[in-house]
C-alpha cells in the first residue's frame, strides 16, 4: 500500500475507534477546565508518545503490551485523577502570582499525562498495533501508520473538546466539575476493573 494510502487507513482506523471512548469524552472533560490550545497539545502530545510506542511494538516486537498491568495502574490512576477533580483547586491571590508564569507548562503537563494514561492499554493503541502489524515490513509502514493514527486520535479528540466548550458555556462550575469527576471515576472503575479480572482469572 503507498504512504498516503495507508496514513489514511491508518486515521480512519482510529477516528472510528475513538469515537465515543472515554478519551474523547476525557478530551470535553478537560476542555471545560483548560484552554481549547492546551487540551490539543497536550493531547497530540501523549498521542505522539502512546502511537510511537505502539508502532515500535508492532514493528520491531510484534507484541502489545501487557494491558492488564497497563489497564490497572490507569484505573487506579484515574480514580485520583476523580477526586483531585472533585475536589476543586482554589488558589490564593499569591498563588495566582506565583503560577501565572508556571500555569501553561503546568497545565501542558497535567493534560498530557491524563490522556497518556487514557490511552495506555486502550482499544485504539490496540487498534494501532493491529494496523502496524498488519503492514510491517513494507518500508516506512511504521511512519505511516504513526503519523496516521496521531491524526486520527487528534481528530477526534478535537471533537470531542468542541463539545466540551459547547457545554463549558451552559453549566455551572460546579457541575462541569461533578461532571469531569463522574467521567475519571466511570474510567478508573472500568479500567481497574478490567486489570484485575485480567490478573485474577
Amino acid at each position: 500500500m503507498a504512504f498516503a494510502g495507508l496514513v489514511g487507513v491508518s486515521a480512519g482506523a482510529v477516528l472510528v475507534a475513538e469515537m465515543g471512548d472515554k478519551t474523547q469524552l476525557v478530551a470535553m472533560s478537560l476542555a471545560s477546565r483548560y484552554r481549547v490550545r492546551t487540551v490539543l497539545l497536550g493531547s497530540a502530545l501523549a498521542t505522539v508518545v502512546i502511537h510511537g510506542i505502539s508502532v515500535l511494538l508492532a514493528e520491531v516486537l510484534g507484541l502489545a503490551l501487557p494491558a492488564d498491568w497497563l489497564s490497572l495502574g490507569a484505573g487506579l490512576a484515574f480514580l485520583g485523577f476523580g477526586a483531585w477533580t472533585l475536589r476543586g483547586d482554589e488558589l490564593t491571590e499569591a498563588d495566582e502570582e506565583r503560577a501565572a508564569t508556571r500555569r501553561a507548562g503546568s497545565a501542558l503537563l497535567t493534560v498530557a499525562t491524563i490522556f497518556f494514561l487514557a490511552e495506555l492499554g486502550d482499544k485504539t493503541m490496540f487498534t494501532t498495533i493491529a494496523v502496524g502489524a498488519d503492514h510491517a515490513g513494507t518500508p516506512l509502514s511504521w511512519l505511516a501508520v504513526w503519523i496516521g493514527s496521531t491524526l486520527g486520535m487528534v481528530a477526534a479528540d478535537a471533537l470531542g473538546i468542541a463539545l466540551g466548550m459547547l457545554l463549558g458555556k451552559k453549566l455551572p462550575e460546579k457541575a462541569i466539575r461533578i461532571g469531569a469527576a463522574v467521567v475519571f471515576f466511570l474510567a478508573g472503575l472500568a479500567m481497574t476493573w478490567q486489570g484485575l479480572s485480567a490478573l485474577l482469572f
